[in-house]
């Protein structure tokens, strides 16, 4: 079987890999140059465990190669990025139909196209199948459509997307049938069949669950803060309950799903999906909440004359090389429009502006920590105290645990003690 996957990033490449790994013929297709020549050269552009021996291996047997146009193959994978439109919070499907429309020249009859990009409900039904029916195919009979969404954590992508449960919504149950065989190639977890529709809306529906949960615990940050409870032991103590189950709180959520998907719900129904909405507005002010903090931090307990703040960590999620809508970046520029001197450290990018640890500390008067890397759970404490004046640290993520008493420490715990 011969597999056309348009969209190596991190979907795209992790699906590709395991393909290739399993006996098929994989061609990669990516518009972006860079990323194709990398990808040939038998290297990697994403942090992923796993991923880098198996394309190293594919590459060597001939089983994978990078391509900048698709080719003929038995299945056709759409894996690119759906943001949102700003305007009215919709899903934005132009690289989807651009991807669906640069396939249609090398479809044959019997081909399986499957879209794995999250997208809103009723998309594949209303705006992907006409794309096909005009050239002349006719779904569920010569080719066979499905959308059937990705479910996988960062950092274990190649473990979920062999272990995990797949949705399979197929526009026909023929479609269904079709790209479940297709996934029965590597996929150990169950293959639930079900339509397009309804797979559009799971996925959907996965991600707000966990956004507006997340949005009720950075609300209760926000309420202890202001009425002098210590939030954390607030969720500890509640979390005993055996049917609660409260989220952690933190400077905001980013990502490619859950900091988007939650719209493509209320685009569809925006005077009903009500809650969805206002967990997204809750999620999208703690970079706000976060700045406003750290600058009460530095006025209420530093004193020097211009202030540095050591950033420790800029992607959205812990020990990846993910920056995709990370809140980082508005705390940053929040922090950088006052006039605070910034230096940024994270061990998991490369940025030519971003520093090592010690240049970091080097004379800040705050540490913000904004990403759960281990490296900062395993913070040299030492190394904080020789650097730092007066050391100071602000843990939006909850991770630092057995502080010196020579450093002083806030989190989301102790706020209200600012």
């Amino acid at each position: 079987m011969k597999i056309c996957i348009i969209g190596q990033g991190y979907i795209g490449l992790p699906t590709a890999a395991l393909f290739a790994d399993n006996g098929c013929e994989v061609v990669g297709v990516d518009i972006n140059e860079d990323i194709i020549r990398t990808l040939n050269e038998g290297k990697i552009h994403i942090e992923e465990p796993g991923i880098q021996q198996i394309i190293n291996k594919a590459a060597k047997s001939g089983s994978y190669h990078a391509s900048l146009k698709p080719e003929e193959a038995d299945v056709f994978i759409i894996t690119v990025p759906t943001p949102f439109i700003a305007d009215d919070l919709s899903c934005d499907l132009s690289y989807v139909v651009n991807g669906c429309r640069s396939i249609v020249p090398f479809l044959k009859k019997g081909n399986v196209v499957i879209i794995e990009s999250t997208i809103a409900p009723m998309s594949t039904d209303n705006q992907i199948k006409p794309i096909f029916e005009e050239a002349g195919f006719k779904i569920g009979t010569d080719l066979y459509l499905a959308h059937c969404p990705e479910r996988v954590l960062p950092g274990k992508i190649i473990e979920e997307l062999i272990h995990n449960d797949r949705i399979i919504g197929g526009i026909t149950p023929e479609c269904s049938d079709k790209a479940a065989e297709v996934y029965a190639t590597f996929v150990k977890g169950k293959l639930m069949k079900t339509e397009a529709k309804t797979a559009e809306m799971s996925k959907c529906m996965e991600n707000t669950f966990r956004d507006v949960n997340i949005a009720l615990a950075n609300e209760l940050a926000k309420i202890c803060a202001e009425i002098g409870v210590n939030a954390l032991d607030v969720i500890e103590m509640a979390n005993k309950h055996p049917r609660v189950n409260i989220h952690t709180p933190g400077p905001g959520v980013g990502g490619h799903c859950l900091a988007i998907d939650p719209y493509f719900i209320y685009s569809e129904a925006p005077d009903t999906a009500r809650i969805i909405k206002l967990a997204r507005d809750t999620n999208n002010s703690m970079p706000k909440f976060v700045a406003e903090k750290t600058r009460e931090i530095i006025k209420n307990h530093t004193s020097m004359y211009k202030p540095k703040i050591a950033v420790l960590g800029v992607a959205y999620k812990g020990n990846t090389g993910d920056a995709r809508e990370s809140p980082a970046f508005e705390i940053i520029q929040r922090l950088e429009s006052n006039g605070y001197e910034i230096a940024i450290h994270d061990p998991h990018i490369k940025n030519n502006h971003y520093v090592g640890l010690e240049e970091a500390l080097e004379s800040a008067s705050i540490a913000l920590i904004l990403a759960d890397h281990n490296e900062f759970k395993e913070l040299d404490y030492d190394l904080v105290l020789s650097k730092m004046k007066n050391p100071i640290i602000f843990d939006t993520k909850n991770i630092i645990k057995n502080c010196p008493e020579e450093i002083e420490l806030f989190n989301y715990g102790n706020l209200y003690q600012i």
